[in-house]
């Protein structure tokens, strides 16, 4: 059975986000907006979204 994955985009800039925000942003392997990345869907990928989501673009891949 194949893992789900979601595509994230970074949209936003982290100039001027939470510290907090802007690592979470960079664990992800997101370092320039327009930059995408393939995850896999599972609660540690949904929760780091769930903290920056005001900066991310989310889809299905």
């Amino acid at each position: 059975m194949e893992e789900k994955k979601l595509k994230i985009t970074l949209v936003k800039s982290t100039i001027g986000a939470v510290p907090k925000n802007k690592a979470i942003v960079e664990s992800m392997g997101l370092r320039k907006i327009g930059k995408s990345i393939i995850l896999p869907d599972n609660d540690a990928t949904r929760g780091q979204i769930r903290k920056v989501s005001h900066l991310l673009k989310v889809e299905e891949a």
